[in-house]
């Protein structure tokens, strides 16, 4: 086998678990869907996805150091194989209790995967490349994102009958695509590097202490929470100031996540030829404009113009975040892996604020619990070394 050929080998199998990375963010639609079944307040649907990242605050620094005793690669396992029975449930059903059930294994499932996931693929590319990489890795996951809300929609209208299962057949499609993953991962052999020098819970936190690690994992916090709460945020908007109903405000969050696509694609080739920190400016920018606009207009034009700039100006975010903070501390990949996912409880914080808010203020109050965010990743550009 070629070294080109084993590369590919090596890194189409780590893709295809990006994609299954994606399926956390089916929450944002199934949230509403699930609003409208058990006819729930916003406070009470935005617990979904509060409890999805909720997870990440538990067991991200965990997996870290799990990482250093069984590796990567069957971390990434274990978390297909906890991602696969959370998939399963809601097939049977989706009562309160067990819809909680399935998101908070999904959570835990994906905070296992982001963890171990990331570090994997800097096995198989080098350093240099890691942003652009990771960005590629983003691009495919907001794949996943993107057709989640187009299946839900279309099993809720059209849907076979005997199903069953309306807009929940969206989990089973996901599910066998899960089982796909874990049997290819599985048979693809990837040497790690060796593991980083044992560590404790104790020791990854005090990695806190580093003033860049501190103000990174800030960053990873506020650009969940931007996602997260424009994934679930975005429909409401629509129906609250247009009227629209639930399927015709889904486009909303499809909307989103083509253009976090796209911003993923373009990413990963800007990235390479400009430095992170200018490419990183201008991602703030396009959503700094975003909310500006969603303050100012109700026009059907202008806001779905607003979720586009959003979509594109964050899907770099990460990347570029999670990059700077591996590459400051290479020693400490794993420990600092396990921290940034940690982050990813902002998840958790923005849907909760962003729910009191909009139950107060209507959707204007998430728009600006949203933009607090933004203004905080324009304090970051600042901070960018490179």
């Amino acid at each position: 086998m070629s070294k080109t050929t084993s590369f590919y080998a090596k890194l189409i199998p780590v893709m295809l678990c990006f994609f299954a990375m994606g399926f956390v963010d089916l929450v944002g639609i199934a949230s509403n869907y699930v609003k409208a079944d058990l006819n729930l307040s916003d406070s009470q649907a935005n617990i979904f996805p509060s409890l999805v990242f909720f997870w990440f605050l538990i067991f991200s620094v965990p997996t870290g150091i799990l990482m250093n005793r069984i590796g990567r690669k069957k971390t990434v396992l274990l978390s297909l194989i906890v991602t696969f029975v959370s998939l399963l449930l809601p097939i049977f059903g989706d009562s309160y209790g067990l819809m909680l059930c399935s998101f908070s294994l999904l959570g835990i499932g994906n905070a296992l995967m982001q963890t171990s996931l990331n570090p994997l693929l800097s096995n198989i590319i080098s350093g240099d490349k890691l942003a652009s990489s990771l960005t590629f890795g983003q691009f495919v996951k907001a794949i996943a994102s993107f057709l989640a809300p187009y299946i839900a929609m279309w099993g809720a209208t059209c849907a076979i009958p005997q199903f069953g299962l309306g807009w929940r057949v969206l989990f089973p499609i996901y599910m066998v695509i899960a089982i796909l993953a874990i049997l290819w991962l599985s048979a693809t052999p990837i040497e790690e590097e060796k593991p980083d020098k044992a560590s404790g819970f104790v020791d990854c936190l005090k990695l806190l202490g580093n003033p860049f690690i501190i103000l990174c994992f800030l960053g990873i916090m506020c650009h969940v929470g931007i996602d997260v709460g424009t994934n679930t945020t975005a429909p409401k908007i629509l129906m609250e100031r247009l009227g629209m109903t639930l399927d015709e405000a889904s486009f909303a969050t499809s909307l989103y996540f083509i253009f976090r696509t796209i911003g993923c694609f373009s990413g990963a080739i800007i990235l390479q030829k400009v430095s992170s920190r200018l490419f990183f400016i201008i991602s703030v920018i396009c959503m700094l404009a975003a909310m500006v606009l969603l303050f100012v207009s109700d026009a059907q034009y202008v806001i779905y113009t607003a979720i586009a700039l959003i979509g594109f100006g964050n899907s770099n975010v990460f990347s570029i975040v999670f990059s700077q903070a591996l590459l400051s501390l290479p020693e400490k990949k794993n420990e600092i892996s396990g921290l940034m996912i940690m982050g990813l409880f902002g998840g958790t914080v923005f849907p909760l604020l962003m729910g009191f808010a909009s139950d107060a203020m209507g959707q204007d109050g998430a728009v600006g619990v949203m933009t607090v965010g933004v203004v905080y990743l324009l304090f970051y550009t600042l901070k960018i070394k490179h």
